[in-house]
């Protein structure tokens, strides 16, 4: 790249597109992706098949109008979502963006920016494409972004690159948000980039008047775009489950479609071939007209296998997530942060939940750290009331407490040299920014952690006052300010548990200061180092851990002018180094984190959530089973106490750890957690739930499922999981059953008309029976039922157990549905066909005839299975209500305008059941036959029901039973609750010692070099060290 033009023509642009359809390819390509699915194939076979006269009974309308309502629909909500992203493309299309061109800034739209352009972002602009960061209105040359969307932290700053004329030699352009290397070339000098040089498209400027960078990948190359694939398809036991079952309908179908068949070849070679009146003048064979008969069975039945089964469930799963984001018990005020379920594929899943993985730091703690104790030179500190003012200390933090007077004085006397050297190394080594705002010092940490240890070092006196690439500032115990040249920040990783920088003294000393876990320290201290003190130490930190606190060691070294010369040029190779940059600068690290002397170790206190407790205890009750997956030492992990704790684990162990359960264990899993490292295990587990906290949102947007607090979890599974299994239980079952009541009785009719594949109603009932006549209440029932209210679910968890062991829908109730189909199809079939025969009608006339049995057992079918449904409704609304009588209403309605003379004469070749309805139903005989058919087929259903609930009453049940009962009792226990929260009263601590934040050291010492001096490379905060790694 050279004055801002691009050498390489080969690069994409930076138009993005989103969107999968336009106005020519919409139909063809949605069609073809409705038709990769096997029941849309299916259907369209039927379709064609119904098209060969010699073959099909049936009209082609009959399967044609259910198939183009099931694609439509579906192609109506792609095409919806397809318009979105439209909008969308558009809109960030045309922003405008400040571009070089021709020796000034002008008006440019993102699209027409190309890689090498020199791009003016100004405050609260987003960021059009990945641009290296060149200049910084900023005084200390940083830039303040916003990438909430991006990484786990809320901002982080980015570093000055002044040039006008160089050579940058990169990666290829990939999804890693977490990486970036490259380098610039320039007069002559060669210098590392990093991701902490990069500002990436979708973020957004904050803090910062204007800055200015060079497009490096545009478009489609951006990490962001490349981060947009498609991810693993999460499919629920229910989803695996009704696939099997629809396999093993269509088996049903052949072998039912063969067996008919096979009789129709019988029956003509017994009968059918003599009976003259049944000639068609068509010379076929027994054989070839069984053939025939078997593809029309197939047609007549087709119904067994349901068309519009998948876009039911669908619509049941969309509602389902609504109530999830609409459940104001879910939302958080303090941060105005709702439920959202970022899935509408998994909710009946959510009730069937057997093992939840857990992350604690940000989980089930709040993620907010308090400085507790100490242990500084052997001894330790954090016992005595004291609360910190500002009589001494201008500078200090009015709401910092800390628990030991004595520390205080031992300060200010000035004789402690250690205990003032451990306080210097917390207000200089970290990665903290500052800003003043108003007289007051405010930081702006990558973790709770450094923001804890920093402050406290600001209220023991040494105050951190600002930083710049090259140099810190801090006021040491109210004196005149000391600014400490940064010579090396060296960089955390998940291996390295530790961070240190390399500091010039004003008196000309050059000191590294380190700190990190005690595994790593303690195998780096210097011979010299006192034995007792380092045993001292090794048993407070026992202690601390017990107490269920997070240890940092802190320690220093000395190093001579030499000894830095020569580590910082091999410092300055690793740092270019194109390949395995990390690994070069790790082993660069190691030589100089040596002979360490041990100054002490702090301990940080991270309090529990609200109802992490009540709410272990109220998942355990449900027989879930919950690992705490940590970083923790193995001491302060078992001070958890509630559950399997699994320690040391790092991000891929965590997903290790879920993929062992869900391979030996056969279990449904959950996963939650609020950071970076977390996405490993969401991603693995078959639910992930992200919680968007103190570590930003990286968690959440690899979710299925996101709130705030760990307590509303028991909330999310318990009643929201639980309705949403029994609720698609309930639907599936009674699908099944209402579509094999109803195809069944062309079985029946088959031993009457020489399995001759006739149809057992009229052709315009089975085109909308089920789109009309009985789709409606069971899809309300599959939004709304609910056997028992919210607070019932909670308050009794066993409720939990049938989900987790899948009672409500499998095999077994498949088959019963099959064989309640089978019931209802022969007595819907037998009562008619016996009450017709030989039966005279009040007229004189016999309505023995084809069309007025065809009436008989259609309204028959229509009354049995929607007051089926209604004995199935557990929860009544009037909109249930409602869609029951409005189900029969529509058929009885539509029945007539079929059935009447006007339409026949518009329409003589579809309608030709001229008159059937009138004259049937006219008959009190006929109704009373649909009255004892009805009857008969729901009366053993009551009764079973009945003796059911009364001798084998399920928990459910009984809970149904004494409802009253215990929501009285509910009612006295809010009554007696005190209030939710009373002063005084102190939370339950953590008992968690580690996190995984990435801080900001890279950002701050990244181009130090660029002023003639070797720079430091970094990345990560202090509370990066906490992410405590080891075998599990």
């Amino acid at each position: 790249i050279q004055d801002g033009n691009c050498q390489n023509a080969k690069l994409k642009g930076n138009d993005i597109k989103t969107y999968k359809y336009n106005v020519l390819t919409f139909l063809p390509l949605n069609l073809y992706e409705q038709f990769k699915r096997v029941a849309n194939l299916y259907f369209l076979a039927l379709l064609i098949l119904q098209i060969i006269p010699d073959i099909s009974t049936l009209p082609w309308y009959t399967t044609l109008i259910p198939l183009v309502v099931v694609l439509g629909v579906t192609g109506i909500k792609d095409l919806v979502d397809d318009l979105a992203r439209h909008r969308m493309d558009k809109e960030i299309n045309n922003r405008k963006c400040d571009v070089l061109l021709d020796g000034g800034f002008q008006d440019l739209k993102w699209r027409d920016i190309q890689v090498g352009d020199v791009v003016r972002l100004k405050k609260n602009d987003f960021i059009p494409a990945d641009i290296l960061l060149l200049s910084s209105s900023n005084p200390n040359s940083l830039t303040y972004v916003e990438t909430a969307d991006l990484t786990k932290i809320s901002s982080f700053e980015k570093r000055l690159f002044k040039s006008n004329r160089a050579l940058i030699e990169c990666e290829e352009p990939n999804n890693r948000l977490d990486k970036f290397v490259g380098t610039m070339l320039w007069e002559g000098e060669r210098y590392p980039l990093s991701l902490d040089n990069m500002l990436l498209r979708g973020c957004k400027i904050r803090n910062t008047e204007a800055c200015h960078g060079l497009v490096i990948f545009a478009g489609g190359d951006t990490k962001i775009m490349r981060n947009g694939g498609k991810t693993r398809f999460k499919r629920t036991k229910i989803d695996e489950l009704m696939n099997y079952m629809v396999y093993t309908i269509f088996v049903l179908l052949i072998l039912v479609a063969a067996g008919l068949a096979i009789g129709h070849t019988f029956w003509y070679e017994e009968i059918g071939a003599d009976a003259w009146y049944l000639f068609d003048n068509k010379n076929q064979g027994a054989s070839y007209r069984g053939f025939l008969s078997f593809w029309g069975y197939i047609i007549v039945l087709n119904t067994m296998v349901p068309i519009s089964l998948y876009v039911s469930v669908e619509v049941i799963r969309l509602g389902q997530s609504k109530f999830i984001n609409w459940d104001l018990q879910m939302y958080y005020p303090d941060n105005d942060t709702p439920a959202k379920a970022r899935t509408t594929t998994l909710n009946e899943q959510l009730g069937q939940i057997e093992y939840i993985f857990s992350d604690k730091t940000g989980t089930l703690t709040q993620n907010i750290m308090e400085f507790k104790k100490c242990t500084i030179a052997g001894r330790s500190y954090g016992t005595n009331p004291l609360y910190f003012t500002r009589i001494w200390n201008r500078q200090a933090d009015r709401k910092f407490t800390f628990m030991d007077h004595s520390l205080v004085a031992r300060i200010r006397s000035g004789k402690d040299k250690d205990a003032n050297e451990f306080f210097k190394l917390l207000s200089l080594c970290h990665t903290v920014m500052v800003e003043h705002k108003d007289g007051e010092l405010v930081y702006q940490a990558a973790s709770p952690d450094e923001g804890a240890l920093v402050t406290a070092a600001r209220n023991f006196g040494y105050v951190f006052l600002s930083r710049t690439q090259d140099t810190i500032t801090i006021k040491e115990m109210e004196e005149e300010e000391k600014t400490y040249e940064m010579l090396a920040l060296l960089d955390f990783n998940s291996d390295r548990k530790r961070m240190s920088i390399i500091l010039k003294f004003p008196d000309g000393r050059i000191r590294l200061y380190c700190k990190g876990a005690d595994t790593v320290i303690y195998e780096r201290l210097s011979p010299n180092t006192s034995l007792k003190e380092t045993w001292s130490a090794f048993l407070v930190l026992q202690v601390f851990a017990n107490a269920t606190l997070r240890t940092l060691c802190l320690c220093y070294k000395d190093i001579t002018p030499a000894e830095f010369e020569a580590w910082s040029r091999a410092h300055k190779e690793a740092q270019v180094a194109m390949f395995d940059r990390d690994g070069a600068l790790d082993r660069v690290y190691e030589q100089i984190e040596s002979n360490l002397m041990l100054i002490g170790a702090s301990a940080i206190e991270d309090k529990l959530q609200d109802g992490v407790p009540e709410t272990i205890a109220t998942l355990a009750k449900a027989d879930i089973k919950i690992w705490v997956l940590t970083g923790d030492k193995k001491e302060t992990a078992e001070n958890i106490g509630y559950s399997f704790i699994c320690c040391r684990v790092t991000p891929k162990q965590k997903g290790n750890v879920v993929s062992l359960v869900k391979k030996y264990k056969k279990a449904v899993t959950l996963s939650i957690g609020d950071g970076a490292n977390d996405v490993n295990m969401i991603k693995t587990a078959d639910i992930g739930v992200g919680i968007s906290g103190q570590e930003g949102m990286q968690a959440v947007m690899s979710s299925d499922y996101a709130f705030a607090q760990f307590r509303f979890l028991q909330r999310l599974l318990l009643v929201h999981g639980r309705w949403s299994y029994i609720r698609m239980c309930k639907f599936l079952r009674y699908f099944f059953f209402k579509n094999f009541a109803f195809t069944l009785v062309h079985f029946w009719y088959s031993f009457f008309n020489g399995f001759s594949a006739q149809v057992a109603y009229e052709d315009w009932f089975i085109t909308l029976y089920n789109l009309a006549y009985s789709s409606l209440p069971v899809l309300l029932v599959g939004l709304l039922d609910q056997d028992v209210n919210d607070k019932l679910c909670l308050k009794f968890p066993k409720l939990y157990l049938p989900g987790q062991q899948g009672s409500l829908f499998n095999y077994k109730n498949f088959f019963i549905s099959l064989f309640h189909g089978i019931f209802i199809s022969l007595i819907i079939f037998f009562i008619p066909y016996g009450a017709f025969l030989q039966t005279m009608g009040q007229d004189g006339e016999a309505p023995s005839d084809y069309q007025s049995f065809a009436v008989v057992t259609a309204s028959s079918l229509i009354f049995i299975v929607n007051l089926q449904i209604s004995l199935d409704t557990s929860y009544w609304t009037f909109v249930n209500c409602f869609a029951v009588l409005g189900s029969i209403a529509i058929y009885f309605g539509i029945m007539f305008d079929i059935h009447s003379a006007g339409i026949h004469v518009i329409f003589p070749t579809p309608f030709t059941f001229t008159g059937a309805a009138s004259n049937a139903l006219r008959q009190p005989y006929l109704w009373l036959t649909i009255i004892l058919t009805v009857g008969i087929s729901l009366l053993p259903i009551i009764c079973i029901q009945f003796l059911h609930k009364s001798i084998w009453p399920s928990v459910g049940d009984k809970i149904q039973r004494n409802r009253k009962k215990y929501e009285m009792e509910m009612e006295v226990e809010e009554r007696k609750k005190p209030p939710t929260f009373q002063r005084g009263q102190r939370s339950r601590r953590s008992a968690y010692a580690f996190s995984h934040s990435r801080g900001y050291a890279d950002l701050i010492s990244s181009g130090r070099s660029i002023r003639l001096r070797p720079s430091g490379r970094g990345g990560s905060s202090l509370s990066s060290f906490n992410n405590s790694v080891g075998r599990m």
